[in-house]
């Protein structure tokens, strides 16, 4: 399955390539603009479990070394203290700012039409969204429309914060750090982490791409970034299969026997390390080649899907996550061609979360998982002919069994715009990341969003 390429701005451009920079162990590139703020966790030492040319693909990032046999100890050590119950957040950031008046449509109002000629979606092309039926659903996010039907998902229709920052780079970094100060550089999850998680488990804040995401990045506390699972595969040089894998067994029972000298302790030590994380990754890698006898749900195909089906299967044999991160499918930076871009993306991203959900429930995970959709910003009412340009207020949801499934703050209408021409807000994100960590992780807010006593808490969980 293919995503859809969306025309990106240049700031978006920038933005992608010092994030890719920031995740080299111990660097951040210099700013590129004046102002332009560094993602949170530039600078995080990052430790691998295994050289590369082994075919590792787990780093941990935080500010000890842990060698794999600590790895897995320190998650053994978790798993067993870990609360039967333990809430986990699955974070999934729609990349670009995705257009909230198409994900839920104002197809109700007059003023839709006169903004929207060309990209307007037609009235009774999606579900009417049952809690301001001048409201519908994109017709390729019919998945939630039936999840939010089911109670299950929590809308917040017009999320952000004041003043907005049209800036891809900036507005995304308030987001990650929980307030609006450029120069944070821990996530709010991770200050979450540094507040309740243990120094050995890396497995607490798991970010399921090939570098940090910058809202887990922590100050004391390891995070871990696996680009898959099911990437984890070990060489040995010049051997291929089936003589391969009874090497590596073999290299396993070496590094248990004792060693006559200190270079020969060296070598066994690497070698029992090595066999542990193999060992401890095979499941995953089964359960994701697989996956027709593992996961109670079939997935759609794609690299997305394959994540969050690896991920269900970790929380099923109880590894002690607390928050997951990912990038959904594609781009939301529609400048030009967005009806193609948005649907093909945006379908693809719900048809994978609607089947983890479907997955969690059928394997009674479901009470103890909340997913949430969230963006940079919105994009502006007013079409550009083929597409958007970039808005204020937009659109984020939390899903799962226990979601409130009630609307925050009212959708605003297009009759009234901000100074700018853009959406108003009418919720807070930072009020949504209190109400979290309050009702959904038991934990104060004011401990980690350094604003917290400003914001009301709106109701999140049932």
């Amino acid at each position: 399955m293919t995503m859809a390429n969306s025309c990106s701005c240049n700031d978006f451009t920038r933005s992608q390539l010092l994030r890719r920079g920031a995740a080299i162990a111990g660097k951040g590139l210099p700013k590129i603009e004046p102002g332009m703020p560094l993602p949170a966790g530039t600078g995080l030492d990052r430790r691998t479990f295994l050289l590369r040319s082994a075919g590792a693909a787990l780093s941990v990032y935080g500010a000890s070394m842990l060698s794999p046999r600590h790895f897995e100890e320190g998650i053994a050590q978790a798993s067993a203290a870990a609360e039967p119950n333990q809430p986990v957040l699955v974070s999934i950031f729609m990349e670009g700012g995705w257009d909230a008046l198409s994900v839920l449509a104002p197809v109700g109002e007059a003023r839709y039409r006169e903004l929207r000629p060309t990209l307007g979606l037609a009235e009774g092309s999606g579900k009417v969204f049952s809690e301001d039926k001048s409201l519908m659903w994109h017709p390729a996010a019919s998945g939630l429309a039936e999840l939010h039907e089911e109670g299950k998902v929590t809308t917040f229709p017009a999320i952000g914060y004041q003043p907005a920052d049209e800036s891809h780079f900036t507005s995304r970094h308030y987001w990650e750090v929980g307030q609006l100060e450029a120069n944070a550089r821990t996530g709010w999850m991770g200050r979450y982490l540094d507040l309740t998680g243990e120094p050995n488990n890396p497995l607490q804040g798991l970010s399921l791409d090939y570098s940090l995401a910058p809202a887990l990045a922590t100050a004391t506390m390891p995070v871990a970034a696996v680009s898959s699972p099911a990437d984890y595969t070990m060489w040995a040089n010049g051997l291929g299969e089936p003589i391969t894998g009874p090497t590596l067994e073999t290299f396993g029972v070496l590094g248990t026997l004792p060693a006559p000298s200190p270079a020969y302790a060296q070598a066994r030590d690497a070698s029992y390390d090595t066999s542990l994380v193999l060992d401890k990754m095979a499941g995953f890698v089964q359960s994701e080649k697989e996956s027709g006898d593992t996961s109670p749900v079939t997935y759609p195909t794609g690299e997305f899907a394959e994540r969050l089906a690896v991920l269900a299967a970790m929380l099923h044999t109880e590894m002690p996550i607390k928050c997951a991160s990912l990038n959904a499918v594609g781009s939301y930076d529609t400048h030009s061609d967005e009806t193609v871009t948005l649907s093909t993306n945006l379908g693809q991203t719900v048809a994978a979360v609607v089947a983890f959900q479907r997955d969690l429930e059928a394997r009674k995970l479901d009470q103890r998982v909340l997913i949430q959709l969230w963006s940079e910003f919105g994009r502006r009412p007013e079409e550009n002919g083929s597409g958007t340009d970039h808005g204020a207020g937009g659109v984020a949801f939390l899903i799962g069994s226990r979601a409130s499934g009630e609307m925050v703050g009212e959708f605003p209408g297009l009759t009234k715009l901000d100074v700018n021409e853009n959406l108003l807000n009418t919720s807070d994100f930072r009020a949504m990341y209190c109400s979290l960590l309050e009702q959904w992780f038991q934990t104060e807010a004011g401990l980690v969003i350094p604003e917290a006593a400003s914001f009301q808490r709106p109701v999140l969980v049932k």
